[in-house]
């Protein structure tokens, strides 16, 4: 693409391009040329929106975090309907699609990603600890309207880590259907039971 020519959302085509190639490639291919051309633009239309790489990939970060802020807040109104299984499912289908579970690896990949995100990040690795947050927060709020038993420990709950573990290998086809359901009915089978008692 000539570089004269305006490209409209620039920053969000670009972190489009790295959301296509994280799942594809991994995070050792995510390179600022590599983000140009799957975006189709110039070599300097990063550095014109991003002071370096790094600020690009921070950037990318952030954008999948409020992401998954809008997901908690969804996620919590919907406490009361449905089923806790059946939320929590969707939620963590939804939260560890293969862009999330990239940047997961993104950021464990990237040292100077990890030095700069903790300059402004709670500690953690970004993007499961915004999903430990949405679901111990769901997980209180049904707590509260008395479909979890009364003593559960929203924090503790393994849902995230289960989670995460059915979609780590980035080159994997998601899980099958159901599996993502199966794990959430294990994990809360304890605190639905003791709840019906």
């Amino acid at each position: 693409m000539p570089t004269g020519t305006a490209i409209p959302d620039v920053r969000q085509q670009l972190f489009d391009a790295a959301g296509r190639i994280l799942p594809r490639a991994g995070p050792s291919a995510l390179t600022s040329r590599a983000v140009t051309t799957e975006a189709g633009c110039a070599k300097g239309v990063p550095h014109r929106h991003f002071t370096d790489f790094d600020a690009f990939l921070a950037e990318l970060v952030a954008e999948r975090i409020a992401r998954i802020d809008a997901q908690a807040v969804a996620l919590r109104a919907s406490a009361g309907t449905g089923t806790v299984i059946g939320n929590l499912a969707g939620a963590l289908t939804e939260v560890f699609d293969t862009v999330a579970v990239g940047i997961v690896g993104l950021v464990v990949f990237r040292d100077e990603l990890r030095a700069r995100l903790r300059l402004t990040r709670r500690r953690g690795v970004p993007v499961l600890v915004e999903a430990t947050a949405m679901i111990a927060g769901y997980l209180a709020d049904e707590r509260e309207l008395g479909r979890l038993a009364a003593d559960t420990d929203t924090e503790s709950l393994a849902l995230i880590g289960a989670g995460h573990l059915l979609r780590a290998g980035h080159e994997d086809p998601p899980p099958p259907a159901g599996a993502v359901e199966q794990v959430v009915r294990t994990v809360l089978a304890d605190v639905v039971q003791r709840r019906l008692l």
